[in-house]
């Protein structure tokens, strides 16, 4: 399993490298620059070339991103030139915001996702058919429109959630909890039936096996057949999607923070992208790249833990 972990992060590492870079040179071609929208046109061209020396800008893009590259390997993304603030401490001011939103719904998609499954492959009929039919409906909706319902309906006619803004943890448990059901809910209702889908199909799969049959014939309680046996054999499909799932809820909060006005990273990387602030965007995606890197890894991992001949190779 280690050897497994050193192999996935010297995989990683070019990765980040080919994301970053690929980040700074779109944001070079983009319309305007941070010159320009820090003088919002009221001053003179001498100016704005004086300013785009200064920023770094009048250099060739490779060498602008080669400096950032070496200031970041030390753990330096510079500085936001809106707020004169360390990137690194207001993205870490802004990453439990992002991972609650990402982690509630991963708990809510698992968690409804992997019963419903469950309960269409070993019962099948009307829930085999809704979650099919529900499974292409979610596909429609994005992540966003989603909220703007959601906020329409539970905040401002039903008045049962806030529609905007975010309460700290440390502040009020309660509100913060209350405050996180509509993103979360965002986010996670996308994924629910893809992973109840993928989990009828492989529960349905193992119970068809003969080694479900043997047990059944050795007395074994129905019960811990399907949790103890035909679960964890059927489980590696589905570990898969979570992932996917994960990655997916990763970009989605980006939108989702953006509509119910949350300081996340996401709605931090959106106006750094509006205001041109280049460091502070590509902060953002380092941070975001590395999140996903990391559910890439949980997932290898969880399949060592499952299957062991993934652990023997």
């Amino acid at each position: 399993m280690f050897r497994l972990v050193l192999n996935r992060i010297a995989v990683s590492a070019p990765l980040i490298l080919i994301v970053t870079l690929l980040t700074f040179v779109l944001n070079s071609f983009a319309p305007g620059d941070l010159a320009a929208t820090i003088l919002q046109g009221e001053t003179s061209i001498a100016r704005y070339d004086e300013l785009r020396a200064e920023l770094g800008l009048d250099k060739p893009v490779l060498e602008q991103y080669g400096h950032w590259l070496i200031n970041a390997v030390q753990g330096d993304l510079g500085k936001s030139h809106f707020t004169g603030e360390s990137v690194v401490q207001m993205l870490n001011d802004r990453f439990f915001v992002s991972l609650s939103i990402i982690l509630g719904s991963l708990l809510v998609c698992v968690a409804i996702g992997v019963s419903l499954g469950l309960i269409s492959a070993l019962r099948g009929g009307f829930i085999g058919r809704a979650v099919d039919v529900i499974s292409i409906v979610a596909l429609i909706f994005p992540s966003f429109w989603v909220a703007l319902v959601l906020i329409s309906v539970f905040a401002v006619w039903l008045q049962w959630f806030p529609a905007v803004g975010y309460t700290p943890f440390s502040q009020n448990p309660w509100a913060w909890f209350v405050g996180l059901v509509l993103p979360v809910i965002s986010v996670a209702l996308h994924s629910i039936t893809t992973i109840a889908k993928q989990t009828r199909d492989s529960m349905g799969e193992v119970m068809r096996r003969d080694f479900i049959r043997a047990l059944r014939a050795s007395g074994l309680p129905e019960r811990r057949i399907i949790l103890r046996h035909a679960l964890r054999n059927a489980s590696l499909p589905v570990v898969t999607v979570i992932g996917l799932v994960t990655v997916s809820a990763i970009s989605g909060t980006v939108f989702v923070e953006h509509v119910f006005v949350l300081p996340g990273m996401g709605s931090l990387a959106v106006e750094a992208a509006l205001n041109s602030d280049v460091a502070l965007l590509q902060g953002a995606t380092l941070y975001f790249t590395l999140l996903t890197i990391t559910v890439n890894l949980l997932v290898d991992l969880s399949y060592g833990w499952l299957n062991p001949k993934v652990r023997l190779q």
